[in-house]
């Protein structure tokens, strides 16, 4: 079915101008623009290029795109985390956390215009740099990392709409109103992104260490097997993966805790993360942290995406990985500090330990500089697992997912015993388990679910409604709807 969108509620205030802080939105957006920089006499030069694409990398710290309805629509809609909080605050996540959202949920919305944001600012690079008189070398490569950050983010919108308005480029106003487009021709889009990003750019091992965050050829080339994954296009998943595991540039990091401690930035795990560095420093800080943190005694956070009770219960016994993923009430924390959570707190008070920092920026907790994870060697080992076990080479299959269980017990022969099975359906089921407890609380666990078609079943475990023929994709925004006069409809049940 064949949608209308009125892309100018996308594109208004959403200049580059804006992302670069050169001028006001307003500005941007008068006809006789008010600063000395316009988006017509922007992309000049080298300089100009670069700042660009920083740009667009610091969109990826914005509170659209992996803060409050980031964490709602991924962790909180699963069976691994509760809304968390106090009741009553932001209803919204509640309205997730049950399945009663409707097309005005707070964060439906803000997913929506955050990441068309963010490929916009793509957009703006892919048209304007090519014709910059510059370093060519380099003009190709920050036109390869903007193409992956598009794709990055219509990979992400593609799991959570479905059909979606394929942009390719800034339009003119006579083309505001665009159709929507199947998700299969928005996955080929997105193949094509990063396909193009796997070719172009470097490696992360030739990077210098000022400039890592950066999108790689590694980093592209492991989403573009997850996008086949998501696809089911198990022989395609697995080829890639492949690629990435046989260049050696990536390693299970031996400690996992330490992964999401400040020792594990940038580590030999990381394929891709979100470089923050907190405001007081001179960067560009995130609230990630801070919406998940403690809520109570140390006070560092909002309280909200509570990991829940049947993920406590996921853990095979003396698993490390649940003491390194999750906070409970009077736990002692690495730095000395015991927690006394809020009674107001509903339930059971947990907080993500992979979200939780040991200090607290002098101007804020919104400050934070903690790095977002949201790529790790470990997924990619999973990945390849779950296509090659697929594909029928449960041998394959068992080395990869032994390898993330041989780290995960770091040394305890007596716990996590490797996998043996070779029954394709059992290794599975062993896999996905494996997928839940190690990726645990960094927002992958529901997309997985409705990939591998289990979500009915498992909320059903829980005493949730999930409607199958709906609730695999979030609801277009009511406000794109309105704007569009009705020419764009509404996803199935919605």
């Amino acid at each position: 079915m064949k949608n209308k969108l009125n892309y100018k509620s996308i594109v208004v205030g959403l200049g580059i101008l804006c992302g670069l802080g050169l001028t006001s939105c307003e500005d941007y957006l008068d006809k006789a623009p008010l600063g000395e920089l316009t988006s017509e006499n922007f992309f000049k030069d080298e300089l100009q290029a670069t700042q660009a694409v920083n740009a667009i990398y610091a969109h990826l710290r914005s509170f659209n795109v992996h803060v409050f309805s980031y964490i709602g629509i991924t962790d909180i809609a699963s069976d691994d985390a509760d809304k968390g909080s106090v009741p009553g605050d932001a209803g919204f996540l509640q309205d997730i956390n049950d399945f009663t959202f409707d097309a005005n949920n707070t964060a439906v919305n803000g997913i929506w215009s955050g990441y068309f944001q963010g490929i916009f600012r793509a957009n703006q690079v892919i048209t304007n740099v090519p014709e910059i008189d510059m370093d060519e070398d380099l003009k190709t490569r920050l036109i390869g990392e903007a193409r992956f950050l598009r794709a990055y983010f219509y990979f992400f919108l593609v799991r959570t709409y479905g059909d979606l308005p394929l942009i390719e480029r800034p339009l003119n106003p006579d083309e505001y109103t665009q159709s929507r487009v199947s998700k299969e021709q928005i996955y080929q889009f997105i193949e094509e992104d990063f396909e193009f990003a796997a070719a172009n750019l470097p490696e992360k091992s030739e990077y210098p260490a000022s400039e890592l965050g950066r999108a790689t050829a590694g980093a592209a080339k492991s989403f573009l097997a997850k996008a086949h994954l998501f696809q089911n296009e198990f022989q395609q998943a697995f080829d890639v993966a492949q690629e990435v595991i046989a260049s050696g540039e990536y390693s299970l990091y031996p400690d996992y805790e330490a992964i999401f401690r400040r020792e594990g930035e940038h580590s030999s795990e990381s394929i891709f993360e979100v470089s923050t560095v907190a405001l007081e420093a001179g960067g560009g800080g995130s609230q990630f942290n801070e919406v998940q943190g403690i809520r109570g005694n140390p006070n560092n956070g909002w309280g909200f995406n509570g990991p829940s009770d049947d993920l406590m219960a996921a853990y095979e016994e003396n698993d490390p990985r649940l003491e390194a993923t999750i906070i409970n009430d009077g736990d002692t924390l690495p730095s000395g500090e015991v927690v006394s959570a809020d009674q107001n707190m509903a339930g059971n008070a947990r907080f993500s330990k992979k979200a939780w920092l040991p200090e607290r920026p002098p101007s804020g907790f919104g400050n934070s500089g903690a790095n977002i994870r949201l790529f790790r060697y470990a997924d990619l080992l999973l990945i390849a697992a779950e296509a090659a076990n697929e594909l029928g080479n449960s041998s394959q299959a068992l080395e990869y997912v032994n390898m993330v269980r041989e780290r995960a017990r770091q040394g305890n022969e007596d716990i996590l015993p490797d996998l043996t099975m070779t029954d394709q359906s059992a290794l599975r089921d062993a896999i996905y388990h494996e997928r839940r407890v190690e990726l645990a609380m960094e927002q992958h666990r529901y997309f997985d679910l409705v990939r591998q078609g289990r979500a009915q079943e498992v909320f059903a475990e829980l005493g949730i409604t999930w409607t199958p023929g709906k609730h695999e994709v979030y609801p277009v925004p009511q406000s794109e709807i309105d704007i569009s006069g009705g020419s764009i409809t509404q996803n199935p049940g919605y």
